[in-house]
């Protein structure tokens, strides 16, 4: 699932009360809904929405942001001549036109092949 960075605090604060009719007043739940919604509060407050936006995008999605293709090609042709010349390695991640593909070792004999691998790009609606 993919998480809005970009939230509208207001419309959260909305859902947090929405929930938090559920609850009777004292209970956990109630508390830890009343907190949460404190908090969100006190970091507008304070300025400092942005920086918990760039938190709260990195808390989530640390995998996406951390993955780098080496190389894109416009042809699978392009792609398997760049693999036969040496130029890729083991674990490399590279696009053809437009997907993810991780080199990998051969399962059976020697050399390197693709393995379809989505890039994050490819999962967002």
């Amino acid at each position: 699932m993919a998480y809005n960075a970009n939230f509208d605090v207001d419309a959260v604060m909305g859902v947090l009360g929405t929930i938090g009719e559920r609850f009777p007043d004292g209970t956990s739940e109630d508390e830890a809904l009343r907190i949460a919604a404190v908090a969100l509060l006190y970091v507008r407050e304070k300025g400092k929405l942005e920086d918990y936006r760039d938190y709260f995008r990195k808390f989530f999605v640390p995998a996406t942001e951390s993955i780098a293709v080496l190389q894109s090609f416009s042809t699978t042709e392009e792609a398997d001549a760049w693999l036969a010349q040496g130029m890729g390695h083991e674990g490399d991640l590279i696009r053809v036109a437009g997907k993810g593909f991780r080199v990998i070792s051969r399962r059976k004999g020697d050399g390197l092949m693709f393995l379809r691998t989505p890039l994050p790009e490819e999962m967002e609606p």
